[in-house]
C-alpha cells in the first residue's frame, strides 16, 4: 500500500502517528509524509527565516528515521494556514495525485490549534478534489482515499476507535522526534518540558487502553465513499 500522512508542522506527524508510519514502512509499505506549515514561528530566539530552513532539514532527517520515501513541504507560514486558500488546497491535491495513496492520515477536527484543524480541513477537501479530472494539476487519483485522524496532543478530547500496537516502533518514533532538535531542545531548556517523556507517556496510556505496552490511537473519517470493510491500519 501507499500511505500518505499530512500534518501541519514539521514534527506533528512524528508525534501523532510516527510509530504507525514506521510500522507501515517496516511492513514493506510506501510511506510519504507532508507538512503544510513550515514551522517558522516555533522558536522564541531563532528568527523565522532561519528557523524555516532548520525545520525543513529536521523534517527530512526525521522522515529518514521513519522510513519515509519522501517528505513534502507545502511551505505555508505558521499561524496563517487557511482551508479556504485555493492555492494551498491545490498544492496538497498535487501531492495526493503524485502519491496516489491507499490511506491518508491527518489531524483530528478537534485538535488544539487553528493551524492543525485547518490542515485537517484542507486534507478532507483535497483528498476528494484530487479525484475530479478537470480541477488542479497532475494525473487524477481515482480513489477518494480512506481518511484516518491521528491523536490530539496529550490525547485531549480524543477517544480512539482503532489502535495500532507500536511497541516495536516506539523507539524509532522517539528517535524521529529527537531529529526536531530546535523544538525538543528549546522545550527542555527553556520550558522545562521533556517532550520525549511526554510522547512516551501518551503512547503508554493508549497502550493501557488497548492491551499492549505502547500504542497510537486513530479515528475514522465517516464520509462516503471513504469507508472500507478491511482493516487498513497496520
Amino acid at each position: 500500500m501507499k500511505i500518505l500522512a499530512i500534518g501541519c508542522h514539521p514534527d506533528d506527524l512524528e508525534i501523532g502517528c510516527g510509530g504507525t508510519l514506521a510500522k507501515y514502512a517496516g511492513n514493506g509499505n510506501d510511506v510519504f509524509m507532508c507538512h503544510v506549515a513550515n514551522g517558522n514561528m516555533g522558536h522564541a530566539v531563532i528568527m523565522p527565516g532561519e528557523l524555516e530552513k532548520i525545520r525543513t532539514v529536521e523534517a527530512e532527517r526525521a522522515g529518514d528515521v521513519i522510513g519515509a520515501k519522501q517528505v513534502f513541504n507545502i511551505d505555508v507560514p505558521d499561524l496563517v494556514v487557511d482551508s479556504t486558500n485555493e492555492d494551498t488546497v491545490k498544492k496538497v491535491i498535487e501531492v495526493i495525485r503524485y502519491v496516489k495513496p491507499d490511506v491518508i492520515i491527518t489531524h483530528s477536527p478537534e485538535d488544539y490549534m487553528k493551524d492543525h484543524v485547518k490542515t485537517g480541513e484542507i486534507v478532507f477537501d483535497a483528498s476528494f478534489s484530487s479525484s475530479v479530472p478537470h480541477y488542479g494539476k497532475g494525473d487524477v487519483h481515482g480513489l477518494i482515499a480512506p481518511l484516518y485522524y491521528m491523536d490530539t496532543l496529550a490525547g485531549v478530547n480524543f477517544l480512539p476507535e482503532e489502535y495500532v500496537d507500536i511497541t516495536d516502533t516506539l523507539e524509532r518514533k522517539l528517535e524521529a522526534i529527537e531529529k526536531h532538535e530546535s523544538q525538543v531542545k528549546w522545550m527542555r531548556d527553556h520550558d522545562g518540558i521533556d517532550f520525549l517523556d511526554f510522547v512516551r507517556t501518551v503512547s503508554k496510556f493508549r497502550g493501557l487502553q488497548s492491551g499492549v505496552e505502547y500504542a497510537e490511537g486513530f479515528r475514522v473519517c465517516r464520509a462516503w465513499p471513504r469507508l472500507k470493510t478491511m482493516r487498513l491500519l497496520p
